[in-house]
């Protein structure tokens, strides 16, 4: 389908000038969760809206991996457009609040405000019908960072804190280098070899290449 890529029950949509990925996890009785929607435009609204309609989708949270201004960017929209309420870790309302600002730094648009209406906390799980996911706080990009784990079908969204090959940046506001490095070597290389990583730019990975091969991580 155009702009979205579907294995088993993720859909993941590139979006906005950031290249964001923005991910759909759909329970196979339709319920489906809504993360980082970073549609910027009319169309890409269009394109995550179409998506969900064609496929009868029902969706029932929007969750953030952390607030930087590329996740941030379909929030209200998607909040109006289906009733969610936003779930977010606390430490980043402080980044979610800089939205405006950091619009303003990149020269783009600047997101409408979206307020939280719960946080996400350390080690809870969350439920997509019967699908538990575990919450890893995983701070160093950002203050807040945490990913979203299913340990029974061994996969994760993990936004920006770990990609193929690389690791988040550190040089914005509340980001720290040796920190992520700890979060990812306590949170998420103790995962098995098998877990399928979905982040929030480029290509998915798993943790048994990135232990082999991220230069980040030897």
């Amino acid at each position: 389908m155009d702009n979205a890529k579907i294995k088993t029950d993720i859909a993941v949509f590139c979006f906005n000038p950031f290249q964001e990925n923005t991910y759909i996890i759909v329970h196979p009785n339709k319920h489906c969760w809504i993360i980082d929607p970073g549609c910027y435009s009319l169309q890409e609204q269009k394109t995550l809206t179409d998506y969900i309609n064609k496929n009868e989708l029902k969706p029932t949270k929007l969750l953030n991996t952390h607030c930087h201004l590329d996740h941030i960017f379909g929030n209200k929209f998607i909040a109006d457009e289906y009733k969610l309420e936003l779930g977010i870790h606390e430490k980043e309302l402080p980044v979610l609040q800089r939205g405006e600002f950091a619009a303003s730094m990149f020269g783009v648009k600047a997101p409408q405000k979206c307020e939280p209406s719960y946080f996400l906390k350390e080690n809870e799980y969350i439920y997509l019908e019967d699908l538990a996911f575990k919450i890893l706080f995983t701070p160093g990009h950002s203050p807040g960072s945490v990913c979203f784990h299913q340990e029974k079908e061994k996969w994760a969204i993990v936004g920006d804190v770990l990609f193929q090959g690389s690791i988040g940046r550190t040089d914005l506001p509340g980001g720290d280098y040796d920190t992520l490095i700890h979060s990812i070597k306590s949170k998420l290389l103790v995962l098995d070899d098998a877990t399928e990583i979905y982040n929030g730019h480029g290509p998915s990975t798993t943790i048994g290449e990135e232990r082999k091969y991220n230069p980040f991580l030897r």
